[in-house]
């Protein structure tokens, strides 16, 4: 196996916020102040619900088989030399695995043995816009899994077989470099390009003390006039909470 190719990974500092926020915000985020309007993957569901993935990308892609270049009937003796075996080993601590499945309902892109070893090897999540196999087993694994359905088939069955890793690839209708940053939570799952994370983090600090008062007037009185956005008066007593309590809103 060749010399296996890592993507520039953003530092831990940069990650650790977004573990904290949730993708509805993000998402926010990335439009509003970031002009970017396809970062959510169309497809990939929680199958763990309750549990999130916060990590670097790792990529994976599957192209359509054609027998004359891979026979793909053979299961782990071809995959073993497939990029399927050297994304799995070029999982490190912190990343999550994201794989182009092209919205495919056949193939199981990884079982749970493969599923068992990147968590092994300190993956925060797996994201596939098709399928995998074993999920029995896989979701007692307690890995965060984004998934578009289940399938009995392994990898190279069928119609598609594992081609490129680490190169940019199409996940959900969503481009995703190697080393951008993926979370993914019960609403779905967002992509958010390295450079934009601290103007990302911001804006969702800020979201957050605000959504804090919002839910709070709006249990009380149910006035999304006043406070869903806020009108001039509903702001003037959101800048007084923030005064009183001792707190401080970025966006401020």
């Amino acid at each position: 196996m060749s010399r296996l190719k890592q993507p520039v990974r953003p530092p831990k500092e940069l990650l650790e916020p977004f573990w904290g926020f949730g993708t509805a915000a993000i998402s926010s985020a990335l439009r509003e102040k970031c002009g970017i309007l396809r970062a959510f993957l169309v497809g990939p569901v929680a199958f763990t619900p309750g549990l999130k993935a916060v990590g670097a990308a790792v990529t994976l892609s599957f192209l359509p088989k054609r027998e004359d270049v891979s026979e793909g009937h053979a299961e782990e003796e071809g995959e073993a030399t497939s990029a399927l075996w050297a994304a799995v080993m070029a999982v490190q601590d912190g990343d999550v695995l994201v794989v182009d499945a092209r919205g495919n309902a056949q193939t199981g892109c990884l079982g749970d043995m493969l599923m068992t070893s990147i968590q092994a090897r300190g993956a925060k999540g797996l994201v596939v816009d098709g399928c995998v196999r074993d999920t029995p087993h896989a979701k007692k694994l307690g890995l965060p899994l984004f998934l578009k359905g289940a399938t009995p088939h392994n990898a190279s069955h069928f119609e598609m077989y594992p081609w490129a890793y680490n190169e940019p690839i199409g996940c959900g209708g969503v481009l995703v470099l190697p080393g951008d940053i993926i979370v993914a939570d019960d609403d779905g799952v967002v992509v958010v390009p390295p450079k934009t994370a601290p103007e990302v983090i911001t804006y969702c600090r800020s979201r957050e003390t605000r959504e804090i008062f919002e839910r709070m007037k709006l249990r009380e009185t149910g006035d999304i006039r006043k406070y869903y956005p806020f009108n001039r008066e509903g702001r003037a007593e959101y800048e007084a909470w923030l005064k009183e309590k001792g707190l401080t809103d970025p966006q401020l």
